[in-house]
């Protein structure tokens, strides 16, 4: 079985020095991975130790800088091998200089530099297992995938990634530690969204008042299922609610105008409307009647589908992926087969016709639900014994 039943807070190590630890990621831009480090780093901070990231730098650094937290500019996101090579020294550098204990790679070109100098170092090295990795053409790209695996312990992000890397790299699973990803509940928390946020991103999106919304939320690519869901609106046959597909296209503007072709073909105009980007996704969700996960290739985690049943959204996600573990299929949300027009149309509709007191008593269990397995605190805290562990060389709750 692998564990994820870690202790809620590091062991304490009676020391003069608290530990010091390096998080190595490819940059600090938008996404799971980067807001991943930036908590676990926060965490470390306030527990008193002493948190280190490396990256190529981003916008995000902001974060690192009010939680005090020292961050080192380095090319670790470049895979030119010469690049990564010349990184080896200066990540054994920063590990000597800095009396780094654990270096925790979080992306496959930082991870061979760091393992590499976390080996000539002498000091722990963990890994996060963060998504399934394509293997390329005859599986050559399993190799580079598989320092992901070099770790002490690895961690995974849920249980599908756990199997995952048991199945396909054959790592022990005593070695895997299962930490889900985890949502700040301060932010996604139905009390706390105002509705002056909520009118005002109504009226941005001239949404009909009383009117049903759909939302899909994710990146504009074709694996998250946007085309599923138009053709199963279109299934549906209804006209009075809407579909709002949030997210950006990343500069893919031809999928976004399949995407609209699509909508017009299947006289969608006024259903379904393509948004863009949103900076206030919990007003987006508490404006929502459903949220979508479409994807049509297996989540790793699945953040969105967190996010909605956090506001008390009820969810319909793909039967694949972490979507198995991230929703109580029948009580939270709907489950479906991936790429499956008809049962996505089925469960929207289910979901449309649930009554008011049903829709409050569900949105109950989601809220809780989500708070009692997926928070920052719980992802941080877990993390942090897993550290502990390393140093101590004990699982937690196997000392004095």
């Amino acid at each position: 079985m692998f564990s994820d039943k870690r202790s809620p807070s590091p062991r304490s190590l009676e020391s003069e020095r608290r530990p010091v630890v390096l998080q190595v990621l490819p940059s600090l831009v938008t996404g799971g991975v980067e807001r991943g480090t930036i908590d676990v780093a926060a965490a470390l901070a306030e527990a008193g130790w002493t948190a280190l990231v490396a990256s190529s730098g981003g916008h995000m650094q902001r974060e690192l800088d009010r939680a005090g937290v020292k961050h080192i500019q380095l090319p670790v996101h470049s895979k030119n091998p010469w690049v990564m090579r010349a990184n080896i020294g200066r990540l054994e550098q920063v590990i000597a200089e800095n009396g780094v204990d654990i270096v925790h790679a979080r992306s496959r070109a930082p991870a061979w530099s760091a393992f590499l100098a976390a080996q000539r170092a002498g000091v722990h090295f963990l890994t996060t297992f963060h998504g399934t990795y394509t293997l390329g053409p005859m599986g050559l790209k399993k190799r580079y995938n598989a320092i992901m695996t070099q770790g002490e312990q690895v961690i995974a992000i849920s249980h599908f990634i756990a199997d995952h890397i048991q199945a396909t790299y054959r790592v022990d699973p005593g070695r895997i530690r299962v930490i889900h990803r985890g949502i700040d509940l301060d932010k996604f928390d139905p009390g706390r969204v105002s509705q002056e946020r909520i009118i005002q991103l109504a009226q941005k999106w001239r949404l009909p008042d009383g009117c049903p919304v759909i939302m899909l939320p994710g990146r504009l690519t074709r694996w998250k299922g946007q085309r599923v869901l138009i053709e199963a609106l279109a299934m549906l046959g209804r006209r009075d609610l809407r579909c709002l597909l949030v997210g950006s296209d990343q500069g893919r503007s031809a999928y976004t105008d399949e995407l609209q072709a699509l909508i017009e073909r299947r006289g969608l105009t006024e259903v379904v409307h393509v948004v863009g980007e949103c900076n206030d996704m919990p007003a987006a969700y508490m404006l929502t009647d459903v949220v979508v996960s479409a994807s049509t290739d297996p989540e790793a985690f699945g953040r969105v589908i967190v996010e909605g049943q956090a506001m008390g959204r009820p969810v319909v996600a793909t039967d694949n992926g972490a979507g198995r573990e991230n929703v109580l299929d029948g009580q939270t949300g709907l489950l479906v087969p991936p790429g499956d027009v008809a049962a996505l149309a089925l469960a929207l509709d289910r979901v449309l016709a649930i009554g008011p007191d049903e829709r409050e008593a569900r949105a109950r269990l989601a809220i809780n639900f989500v708070r009692e397995n997926f928070s920052r605190e719980l992802m941080c805290a877990r993390t942090l014994g897993v550290y502990s562990e390393l140093l101590t060389g004990e699982a937690p709750g196997t000392g004095a």
